[in-house]
Formats: structure tokens, C-alpha cells, sequence
């Protein structure tokens, strides 16, 4: 069983930088792919950015140029590190882990954190 735990959320203002962190414990196969999706009031989670165990990362549009994904595969740990931020950007920010990258891109990974709020103030 995998456990994911985000931390580094809180509050900002625009312009601001903010990076999250999530510890992963668990099966290492489990947790080979890895993401953060965000989820805004009243709308959908949406997928901000994933990488492989290969290196191979994706960024959501409204977030390319300004957050970058990275990992520390010594320490288990994911991170989302978020420049420039706006009001827009703020959500529910969810850590997510899957063995098959394509279940992450298509918003069934098998693990979730419990999420870390991020608020940007204007």
C-alpha cells in the first residue's frame, strides 16, 4: 500500500512563489509515476503536471514557464515548485502516484494524497 503526504501548502500573494512536497512510503513500483492535480471550488480536479520514472514530464498549459515538477527518488519525495502565482491558481492540490503513467494523465491513478490548500491572494 502506498501512502503519499503533501505538504507546503498556504497562503500567498500573486506574484509569489510557493513549493509543495509530497513524502511517498510504500511499494516503490507502486509509486514509479507520479503527479499533482489541482482541484479549484465547484470545478474538477485538473492534472498540473506529472513526471515518469524515466524523466518524461508533462505541465497542464496554464502552468507551463511558471511551476516546474521534479523528484528525489533517494528520499521518495515529489515536488511542484510554483513561480509567479496567480489567484487563479488557487485549489486543492493532490499528489498523486500510479505504477502505468497514462492512469495519472487520465485522472485514475491509484493513489492519492490528501491534498494541500494553496491560496493566492490578488
Amino acid at each position: 500500500q502506498v501512502q503519499l503526504v503533501e505538504s507546503g501548502g498556504g497562503l500567498v500573494q500573486a506574484g509569489e512563489s510557493l513549493t509543495l512536497s509530497c513524502s511517498a512510503s510504500g511499494n516503490k513500483f507502486d509509486f514509479k509515476d507520479m503527479g499533482w492535480y489541482r482541484q479549484a471550488p465547484g470545478e474538477q480536479r485538473v492534472l498540473v503536471a506529472s513526471i515518469t520514472a524515466g524523466g518524461s514530464i508533462n505541465y497542464a498549459n496554464s502552468v507551463k514557464d511558471r511551476f516546474t515538477i521534479s523528484r528525489d527518488n533517494a528520499k521518495n519525495t515529489l515536488f511542484l515548485h510554483m513561480n509567479r502565482l496567480k489567484p487563479e491558481d488557487t485549489a486543492v492540490y493532490y499528489c498523486v502516484a500510479d505504477s502505468n503513467a497514462a492512469r495519472i494523465m487520465l485522472g485514475r491513478a491509484a493513489y492519492w494524497g490528501q491534498g494541500t490548500q494553496v491560496t493566492v491572494s490578488s
